[in-house]
């Protein structure tokens, strides 16, 4: 008995220490943990990203190879510095540099040393790398560009940096992360997933095969494709209408959110930033801070909207019941504060809802402003009431979109004029230039654009966005497949709608008509104001034009921000019909137009001193 019992406690012990054993080596011996052991190399296997199409299966970004030198800093033995240079292409010192910084960051794992050689370069060093110890070249995918258009929101992809390794241990450096636009926003579904490989080393630092025969070794998942809801033609031909002109175009499908153009203007090639001039182009890029090309005016940008708001203000007063489509309005070119005249240029008369809308009537819109706030017995409630409606079509706040970066824009509240005049010391009288769109109200184009698909789709949205298809499967994100409803019953649409359609037929845009396509429009003239030498000073206005077509079933909401393009219909409005007629009927008519945006530019508005300044959008007094 007690031989049994003996045997049975060393049997238990000994199944214990097995399992304990066999669980540390296979189970709980983490990848993390096989690279603490200075015996183990990895060798990473870096699948190719996945390719980007547009909405109609066009490619618009692929790949092209590329190899990068690496280096593992404690195998490297002593070498020829000057000729291992010549061979790389670069200085010694550059060598010391990035080599000295490679062992800070691990003297075991390999790093970076010259990236993204070409194919020409790899085929002339591979053969002679295996007289520098220390020293491999990697194969790498680097993006390759099927359009020239599309920067700023396509984005681009660089090398990670120290603050990108601590805060995702996915990385390791030297590796390739998307830095802005689609390619940040969706990394983690284009980048795939890398292979690895962990090599057994003798005493000698000789290779003797994979570690415990491969078992923790990964195979690279392929970078998903994704397809994105821009119109390659239309951001290409939206592109070709911007050069030489400064400002942000937004184009967007009513019925779904989905973007079909986002252009900023000046732009750049994308290809530029990638390669081995990369770091040099995009240095050249970002520091052009007069014209600013990466910076992305279509959802950055900040102007007043100017008579493109006049659409909300009367929508806001139909719902409040303050005034109806027939209620009129004296305009005698221009309207009185107190005994101050504001000017107007519609031609003076009296002015009902359509006619107010399409000519653009500053008086008939300052009286529907002080009716919405004369109803409450404060300003402070008409003023919360206000501000209420105007944000419930996605203005003064970030939309939702899916681009990684962006602007909020302003609605003003009522704690903003109480900083300025005090607590119960203002009036709408002080507030009065918000009825025309300028004031303390400012807008991003992108946000323009979907205050005017809301309207095209009387009285909802769908949160803007790019995204259409990942890997062949067409996405279904609750966030833009929902609609946003905003505070305006749908009955009080149609007077609108009827007015911007009149703007086409005889109103500021009557010469802006598309040949079988019924347009509702509005035009804008910003006033612009900066302060040169602390005088405040007036520069040449800006051009802004919002628009959606068909009127009955709408199929693009646009709206068009030129900085320094003079009135609403002279910059913005052309190239806002253009891209409609482009976009609806597949070719333009009106070839003469088209080649006087095409080759009309503002470079002469932009060569004035201080036209470089930054729009400042609280700048504006009546």
């Amino acid at each position: 008995m007690k031989k049994i019992l003996l045997s049975s406690i060393i049997l238990i012990i000994g199944i214990t220490f097995i399992g304990r054993l066999s669980y540390l080596q296979i189970f709980s011996f983490s990848p993390d943990q096989v690279l603490d052991d200075s015996a183990i190399k990895a060798i990473y296997d870096y699948p190719e990203r996945g390719y980007i199409y547009d909405r109609n299966g066009k490619l618009m970004v692929a790949n092209q190879p590329a190899y990068d030198v690496m280096v593992i800093p404690r195998e490297v033995v002593p070498l020829d510095t000057l000729e291992f240079c010549s061979l790389l292409g670069i200085s010694k010192e550059k060598f010391i540099q990035t080599l000295n910084k490679a062992r800070v960051y691990s003297p075991r794992l390999p790093s970076v040393l010259v990236p993204q050689l070409s194919k020409v370069d790899y085929a002339s060093l591979q053969e002679k790398m295996r007289k520098y110890r220390g020293f491999y070249i990697q194969k790498r995918s680097l993006r390759g560009y099927v359009t020239h258009s599309g920067a700023n929101v396509l984005g681009y992809i660089s090398e990670v940096n120290e603050r990108d390794l601590e805060k995702n241990p996915y990385y390791v450096a030297g590796e390739l992360t998307g830095r802005t636009g689609i390619e940040k926003e969706y990394e983690e579904v284009l980048r795939g997933r890398k292979g690895v490989k962990y090599i057994q080393k003798d005493r000698f630092n000789r290779d003797i095969g994979p570690y415990k025969n491969g078992i923790l070794d990964t195979i690279p998942e392929q970078g998903k494709e994704i397809w994105v809801s821009l119109d390659k033609t239309l951001q290409e031909y939206g592109e070709k209408l911007m050069r030489g002109k400064r400002g942000g175009i937004v184009a967007i499908e009513p019925s779904s959110g989905e973007i079909l153009a986002l252009i900023s203007g000046p732009t750049y090639d994308p290809a530029l930033l990638v390669g081995r001039e990369r770091s040099k182009n995009y240095t050249k890029l970002y520091y052009d801070t007069i014209a600013k090309p990466t910076w992305d005016r279509s959802i950055l940008a900040e102007p007043s909207p100017g008579s493109p708001f006049k659409t909300l203000n009367a929508l806001v007063a139909l719902q409040e019941g303050v005034i109806q489509p027939e209620t009129k309005f004296r305009c005698y070119n221009g309207f009185f504060v107190g005994r101050k005249k504001r000017g107007c240029h519609c031609g003076g008369g009296v002015r009902n809802m359509t006619s107010g809308i399409y000519r653009s009537c500053n008086a008939y819109f300052a009286g529907t402003f002080r009716k919405i706030y004369e109803k409450y017995p404060t300003t402070d409630e008409g003023m919360d009431v206000w501000e209420k409606h105007m944000k419930s079509f996605g203005l003064g706040n970030y939309l939702g979109y899916d681009l990684p970066t962006g602007r909020r824009g302003r609605i003003p509240n009522k704690e903003y004029y109480d900083k300025v005049y005090g607590d119960n010391r203002w009036v709408s009288s002080f507030i009065i230039s918000n009825a025309i769109g300028q004031g303390e109200v400012a807008a991003t184009p992108i946000q323009l654009a979907n205050m005017t698909a809301a309207i095209a789709n009387r009285g909802h949205y769908f949160t803007p966005h790019v995204i259409k298809k990942i890997g062949g499967e067409n996405i279904s994100f609750p966030r833009f497949t929902e609609a946003k409803h905003t505070t305006i019953d749908k009955k009080h649409f149609e007077p609108v709608i009827q007015g911007m359609a009149e703007v086409y037929k005889k109103g500021t845009a009557k010469w802006l008509q598309v040949p079988g396509v019924e347009i509702a429009g509005k035009t804008g003239t910003v006033e612009n104001f900066t302060k040169i030498d602390g005088v405040r000073t007036q520069l040449t206005d800006h051009s802004v034009f919002i628009a959606f077509a068909p009127v009955d079933k709408p199929k693009i909401a646009i709206a068009v921000y030129i900085e320094n393009g003079y009135y609403g219909a002279r910059y913005a409005g052309h190239m806002a019909s253009l891209l409609i007629e482009k976009y609806l009927m597949g070719e333009i008519t009106r070839k003469d137009l088209e080649q006087r945006m095409l080759e009309k530019t503002l470079d002469h508005e932009y060569a004035k001193p201080y036209s470089g300044q930054p729009f400042k959008i609280n700048e504006y007094v009546w």
